[in-house]
């Protein structure tokens, strides 16, 4: 049982502590973000080195460190974005009364700097562990990347919570890109994928003959893809996500406080 459920508790740890702490730096000063970058590019590189150096890894170790190397890169493209440094080439709110093609383009050309950078970070994980056998950290990026572009196209169809909360003042043009409704066509799409692979995965973990590195791995996935779904559950129940990281929200009240003015969006 412990060699499921410890893989699970650390998987949730990780996931709602690094989340509180980039939520925190991202609510800081503008001024501060160019320290934050440099911290977030140091463990990304420690991330990829990391992973480098356990691809052929396949013990219990081997897979805890691979998903953690595999969280420090992700939590790179996450830190970029939050910041403001990777978007894309358009900070203008969407146009008033825009539907079909003329919103979808303006989303795209919103985000588009950071479609490409999660890319850009699946091929450079993907080029320094080729060939080896603990690809635990290249599933767990691939795991966050799935869950949050799913995210993305639910917030962008319409749900009950958007989770504003979640974005800092220099991003709350990406509001006006929501879309307010109860549910949409693709969610229930996305929760039985999303369970599916979970349990799959689960599968997996309990198999019979499955090595401690294949246990340890399986689980460690299972649990991101279990938490990927509660935060797509989040966007539907009347509960509020953001009540889980009012510890990292905590810099952000204090902008408020301070009556900092979010900046003019710019072209």
């Amino acid at each position: 049982m412990a060699e499921h459920g410890l893989p699970a508790l650390f998987t949730l740890f990780l996931w709602w502590f690094s989340t509180g702490v980039i939520l925190y730096l991202d609510g800081l000063r503008q001024e501060t973000f160019r320290w934050t970058m440099l911290g977030a590019t140091t463990l990304a590189l420690a991330g990829l080195a990391g992973l480098h150096a356990t691809a052929w890894d396949t013990t219990t170790q081997g897979a805890y460190l691979g998903f953690v190397c595999g969280v420090l890169v992700w939590g790179w493209i996450e830190t970029a974005f939050l910041t403001g440094m990777v978007t894309g080439p358009s900070r203008l709110a969407c146009p008033p009364g825009a539907t079909g093609w003329v919103r979808l383009r303006a989303a795209l050309a919103a985000i588009l700097w950071h479609e490409l950078a999660i890319i850009a970070g699946a091929l450079l994980i993907l080029a320094v562990t080729w060939g080896g056998s603990n690809q635990v950290g290249f599933w767990t990026f691939i795991a966050f990347w799935v869950m949050r572009q799913s995210a993305k196209l639910n917030v962008y169809l319409g749900v009950r919570n958007l989770a504003e909360a979640f974005l800092p003042d220099h991003l709350r043009y990406l509001e006006t890109f929501f879309r307010r409704r109860r549910m949409n066509a693709l969610f229930p799409v996305s929760v039985i994928a999303g369970t599916a692979a979970c349990v799959l995965l689960s599968m997996k973990a309990a198999a019979v003959g499955a090595t401690p590195h294949e246990v340890a791995g399986y689980s460690l996935l299972a649990s991101l893809v279990a938490l990927g779904l509660l935060e797509h559950w989040f966007m539907v129940l009347p509960v509020p996500a953001d009540a889980l990281w009012r510890w990292g929200l905590a810099s952000r009240s204090a902008a408020q406080r301070e009556g900092r003015p979010a900046p003019a969006p710019v072209a």
